[in-house]
């Protein structure tokens, strides 16, 4: 297989991930769980992903905590902000000479200022693969995400509402002197309705009748 061949393959085992880790705010998929859904099937194909950056930049903010007593600062600290312009490569270990890179971009916060650039890579890493693999990420539990992501393949009933058609005005329409039914649905049609029948007076023995009743009519002279 190719490259290109070999990542279609790790994409197709890891179709979603539940996202387990608990934060102040919210739930997350962690660096360490994404690595483990991909890592096995990335030995077993003999793919390597490669970091390297390209460029990078750090900014550091005061952060002030106030009293709310006395309103006065208690407490000052300087926060790190790490971004790292990177290349993220995909190796054909069996063909090393086929590689695959993509730009890619990380960022991290610190207060010690020393863990920046980990928490970067760590952050560039985990959403690269997410992205690159188009993997979701849910609360749900595996069973309940995968009936929503692949319905039932059977045709869905037809809707039991149905749809009555709107009353025909047939006011001043002529009825049918065999069924008592109007003759048409429309005066114009019912005009014509009754030029046919009175031209045909021995076809339809001097009556007036719809189209339904006028081919039994031809039907009994037939017969």
């Amino acid at each position: 297989m190719n490259l290109h061949q070999k990542l279609i393959e790790i994409r197709k085992t890891i179709p979603y991930l539940q996202k387990e880790n608990q934060g102040t705010q919210y739930k997350y998929v962690s660096s360490s769980q994404v690595l483990a859904a991909l890592k096995k099937k990335m030995d077993e194909l003999g793919v390597l992903l490669v970091p390297s950056v390209s460029g990078h930049n750090v900014s550091e903010s005061a952060v002030e905590y106030i009293d709310k007593d006395s309103g006065h600062v208690n407490k000052r600290t300087i926060t790190y902000f790490t971004e790292l312009d990177m290349v993220m490569t995909w190796v054909n270990a069996d063909e090393p000479k086929e590689t695959i890179p993509c730009q890619w971009y990380g960022q991290g916060v610190d207060i010690a200022g020393e863990k920046g650039v980990g928490k970067a890579m760590t952050y560039a890493e985990k959403y690269f693969m997410l992205k690159f693999f188009n993997i979701p990420t849910d609360k749900d539990d595996p069973d309940s995400f995968q009936e929503k992501s692949n319905p039932d393949d059977k045709p869905k009933a037809p809707s039991q509402t149905k749809l009555t058609e709107a009353p025909k005005n047939t006011a001043g329409i002529s009825k049918c002197e065999d069924c008592q039914q109007p003759i048409a649905t429309t005066t114009e049609q019912a005009a014509k309705v009754k030029s046919w029948c009175k031209s045909h007076p021995e076809t339809f023995g001097n009556k007036i009748l719809c189209q339904a009743c006028q081919g039994k009519h031809n039907a009994k002279k037939v017969s």
